[in-house]
């Protein structure tokens, strides 16, 4: 069958390619191997947001008094938590099902394979190979769990986050190794449901890409919560040949040995390009990635890559925009570069993290004479009625030019929020400009507004 695309992989990088190219006239063709939407619907963004919703309901619950709320007495149900994110992870991918039939795009199920003369070769269940010939093949096999040597996992005591999202029963205790996005997030999701967790970071700071005031303040937040942390420490080695695991810590202090049933490695991913025809195509690969151009073009005329394959942040969002430019520029349109400095990154712990540019620390690195601005969430009256002070927004603004550097919150929904500052950014608004954008009240939003007037001095309600 020809095609004029073919997309191998269906997360939110290739299903997104698929349907802008459908969009765009090319007859398309998507393989998947697994399930409709890739790690991300199925066992990234979209199940954990269930399983940390859970866990918001239930803190909720056990703080009512605060909000002059009598629960008598409140549990929760660690399968049924379980399964209702693995209902909404289900009820995505037939959302995606549905979108591939509306643009009329040929779905083929199996595992999926490059091969030279622009053809993707299809292993299906029954291990019958049939080959596909397109003008044009785009590369979106994700990434998965990255593996230490020092801590491989059996899926069963050292766990990834598949596993950490669907253990048949909750753990009494829990280490994390690793405190980026996904590695805080199950931190804080276990912790609400009731599991003893220490988080273990080899970096200074816990989600140590964000701007260091944020990081000190998830800290003091988590430790209020009970989460033991340990920074400036690596795990060793684990012993799992008792009942549960004996996990080796070593850290400034020396050694020591901390007891827990299940060990979650969450110390990043690493590209699926192994089996997947590079070589034979002769694609260029260099640190465990795809070598593309601005467009996401590879070294080999008529295959393209793009999504956590790739250089570049490993986002959904990142990998959707990836796949339109890279299809708007198959068709013949002039799409612009991605602007990677301008890509925000969020975390869904509670409280949230939110943030697009430089922190603070880079700016001055790069010799940036600037402004700061911070607006604690302590002095908003939403965040204070709320019942969620905790966390602030900052923000960096270049002295000579106003320019919007970076903007960095930490708080209740401030998810919600970062937009804003990115779509500012985009359209190359000035501190000043945002200073005088009026803003709702009361909101949380206003923090934004107020963080900017900190920075001239013009703040009224701090």
């Amino acid at each position: 069958m020809e095609f004029d695309l073919i997309v191998l992989g269906s997360g939110p990088g290739g299903y997104v390619t698929a349907i802008r190219a459908s969009q765009l006239g090319l007859k398309t063709a998507i393989v998947e191997r697994e399930s409709l939407g890739g790690i991300c619907l199925n066992w990234g963004c979209i199940p954990t947001k269930a399983l940390l919703k859970s866990a918001n309901v239930f803190d909720y619950i056990n703080h009512a008094d605060d909000y002059g709320i009598k629960v008598d007495s409140a549990d929760k149900d660690f399968s049924a938590v379980v399964k209702r994110s693995r209902s909404v992870a289900e009820g995505m991918s037939n959302g995606v099902q549905f979108l591939m039939k509306k643009n009329k795009i040929e779905v083929i199920m199996g595992e999926g394979k490059v091969v030279p003369g622009k053809k993707v070769e299809v292993k299906d269940a029954e291990g019958k190979t049939k080959t596909y010939s397109a003008k044009n093949v785009v590369i979106a096999t994700g990434a998965r769990s990255r593996e230490l040597p020092n801590l491989p996992q059996d899926g069963k005591k050292i766990i990834g986050y598949r596993q950490a999202m669907v253990l048949p029963e909750q753990p009494k205790k829990l280490v994390v190794v690793g405190s980026g996005a996904i590695g805080v997030e199950f931190a804080y999701f276990y912790n609400a449901m009731g599991t003893e967790v220490t988080i273990v970071e080899y970096m200074p700071n816990i989600v140590p890409v964000e701007d260091e005031e944020v990081s000190k303040q998830l800290e003091r937040s988590f430790k209020k919560a009970g989460i033991k942390i340990m920074t400036n420490a690596e795990v060793t080695g684990v012993d799992t040949s008792g009942e549960g695991c004996k996990v080796q810590v070593k850290n400034k202090k020396g050694e020591s040995t901390i007891e827990c049933d299940v060990v979650l490695s969450a110390v990043g991913v690493q590209a699926n390009i192994e089996n997947i025809g590079l070589e034979e195509v002769g694609i260029k690969t260099e640190k465990g990635k795809i070598q593309v151009n601005d467009f996401y073009g590879t070294n080999v005329d008529g295959y393209y890559a793009i999504g956590d394959c790739v250089p570049g942040q490993a986002l959904a969002h990142v990998a959707s925009a990836e796949g339109i430019i890279c299809v708007e520029k198959i068709a013949g349109h002039n799409p612009q570069p991605l602007d990677y400095g301008n890509i925000p990154g969020c975390t869904y712990c509670s409280p949230e993290v939110a943030s697009v540019g430089m922190t603070e620390k880079a700016a001055k690195e790069a010799g940036y004479d600037i402004k700061v601005g911070k607006f604690p969430f302590s002095a908003s009256g939403k965040a204070k009625a709320a019942g969620h002070s905790d966390g602030f927004v900052k923000v960096i603004f270049d002295a000579k030019y106003g320019e919007f550097l970076g903007c960095h919150m930490i708080g209740a929904n401030v998810t919600e929020m970062i937009a804003e500052a990115v779509v500012a950014r985009k359209l190359e608004t000035t501190g000043m400009e945002i200073v005088k954008s009026v803003h709702p009240h009361p909101t949380m939003s206003e923090a934004v507004m107020e963080a900017s007037a900190a920075a001239y001095d013009e703040v009224i309600h701090l």
